[in-house]
């Protein structure tokens, strides 16, 4: 007899506005351009992605110092870049189009707001990720980047000094409130952003998680080992009572005997994994299991960002 498999499917889910944005404009410049058409940094944190824009033509690099066709465009990632990348750009006279996302792009602006009124700015995300990095490269002055709440502790900000924050858009939402919880209680005059950092996308994914997580025996976040709203979803499914939560990278490694002792699985994809391969894991899961779906969504979503209109024609 075939055992039976609860799945729960949290919706929203897949690709957010910024994640279609960046991959419409890479498909875009090949249109444009013809091959190859250069990407600078993963476009987006997933290596399906990558491998399917690879194999249309993109050519991706880390640096522009390694594009040696210079007559060809370059795209620059989701995640945004320090203003020494395009100047970079303009000096080696390539054609670049940026495909920061907007919510990125917002950040930057008022980075750059706080920088024109001589504010200390805190940013609150993980070092080393790329939309760090490309936020802290929008100003000369020291921006003091926290982690965690021990982090704004070693801040070295007078308490009674104005003070600005701003976050990465991918972090958790539970841990980010309790950071800045500790900014506000650590110093008197807080200037906050004017909306929340945490984009739409990363909080409706955790959402629906937490919606669903407690009656799941494993959480399936398909995702990236280097992506952070993938990582954080993963937290999120543990800490809000599924008694395991897995990252999947590929679909098709997972070993399905894992699941012969549950009857409850929770499914998700980050906000940079198509619903191809939502799609492709549950047929998988249909070959060994009689799979029974419940779509649990906690938002609709009906974001749309626009391309740039030079890459439309």
């Amino acid at each position: 007899m075939t055992k039976k498999l609860n799945i729960y499917l949290a919706g929203p889910r897949g690709f957010c506005a910024g994640v279609d944005r960046a991959i419409e404009m890479v498909k875009s410049a090949l249109k444009k351009y013809g091959k190859p058409v250069y990407v600078r940094h993963e476009i987006v944190h997933n290596k399906f992605v990558v491998e399917n824009l690879k194999s249309e033509g993109a050519i991706f690099v880390e640096e522009l110092s390694e594009i040696t066709d210079k007559s060809r465009p370059v795209i620059f990632s989701a995640h945004g870049v320090p203003k020494s990348v395009p100047t970079e750009a303009l000096d080696l006279n390539l054609v670049y189009y940026d495909a920061t996302c907007p919510l990125v792009s917002k950040i930057h602006k008022e980075v750059e707001h706080f920088d024109k009124k001589k504010l200390p700015v805190i940013l609150i995300g993980h070092r080393n990720h790329p939309e760090v990095i490309g936020t802290m490269g929008q100003t000369d002055q020291e921006i003091y980047l926290v982690e965690n709440i021990e982090d704004v502790k070693k801040v070295p900000v007078n308490k009674d000094q104005e003070i600005a924050y701003v976050t990465q858009t991918t972090l958790s939402v539970d841990d980010t409130f309790d950071i800045i919880k500790e900014i506000k209680s650590q110093f008197t005059n807080v200037i906050e952003p004017k909306k929340n950092d945490i984009c739409y996308a990363t909080t409706n994914r955790q959402e629906a998680v937490k919606k669903v997580a407690s009656l799941c025996d494993y959480f399936l976040i398909i995702g990236a080992s280097n992506s952070s709203n993938s990582l954080r979803l993963v937290e999120v499914a543990k800490n809000y009572g599924s008694k395991k939560a897995i990252l999947v990278e590929d679909v098709d490694s997972i070993n399905l005997n894992i699941f012969n002792e549950s009857n409850n699985i929770g499914i998700t994809a980050s906000a940079s994994s198509p619903e191809i391969l939502v799609k492709k894991l549950i047929d998988n899961l249909k070959k060994d299991f009689e799979v029974n779906i419940n779509e649990a969504h906690y938002e609709k979503e009906d974001i749309y960002f626009k391309i740039p209109q030079k890459l439309k024609s």
